[in-house]
Parts: structure tokens; sequence; C-alpha cells
């Protein structure tokens, strides 16, 4: 079992910026290939972008390519998703996702085993 801790998220104007992060909530020894996903109300959890255990291997939702970018720091499994030029169509509540199994981040949330509790990102127009 892996219990997922996330930071950062709130309110800002669109344009604006916000960094979101996720870690275990205490040191594994296992490399984690890791995403994040977000849900909006009434809608069903979105793939935003995902990172490989190794951290070379990024992937991105249409929707937020150059924009945000996903980067991991290999020593503490700790993920972060820079998030630039953000739109009101942003918001929603941000979910990290982790796989000790996988090499690759996958696009769908069948492919991770553990998730973080969701924080909420707002962005007004």
């Amino acid at each position: 079992q892996v219990d997922l801790v996330q930071s950062g998220g709130g309110f800002v104007q669109a344009g604006g910026s916000l960094r979101l992060s996720c870690g275990p909530s205490s040191p594994i020894e296992s490399p984690l290939t890791m995403g994040w996903f977000r849900q909006g109300p009434g809608e069903e959890r979105e793939f935003v972008s995902a990172v490989s255990r190794t951290g070379h291997t990024t992937n991105y939702a249409e929707s937020v390519k150059d924009r945000f970018t996903i980067y991991k720091d290999n020593a503490k499994n700790t993920v972060y998703l820079e998030m630039n030029n953000l739109k009101p169509e942003d918001t929603a509540v941000y979910y990290c996702a982790a796989d000790i199994h996988a090499v690759y981040g996958g696009n769908r949330p069948a492919h991770y085993n553990f998730w973080g509790p969701g924080t909420q990102v707002t962005v007004s127009s």
C-alpha cells in the first residue's frame, strides 16, 4: 500500500500559474510511475499527464500540452505538475496516481493502483 500526499492547487485568475506536487507519505524503495488526472463537476475523471518510472518519458493530454509540465524527483518519488497559462476549463479536482509495476505512465485510471486525495484547482475568467 502506498499512501500519496498532495500539495499545491488553489485559486488563480486565467493566465496564471500553479504547481502541484505529490509523493508517498513515507519513503519507499521501489520507483513509481506517476500521473495526474482531473475531474470537473459532473464529469468523468480524465487524464492530464504522466511520467515514467525513470522520469525520462512523459505524455500529456492534448488540452494541456505546451502549458503543463510534469517532472519527477526520483530520489523522493515525488511528481510535480507545473501548470501555466491556466484557463477556466482547467478548473477541476486534480488527482495524483501511482503504480509500482508499470514502466511507463498510462492514460487511463485503471493503469494506476494508488491515488492521492485530490486537490482543488479553480481558475477564474
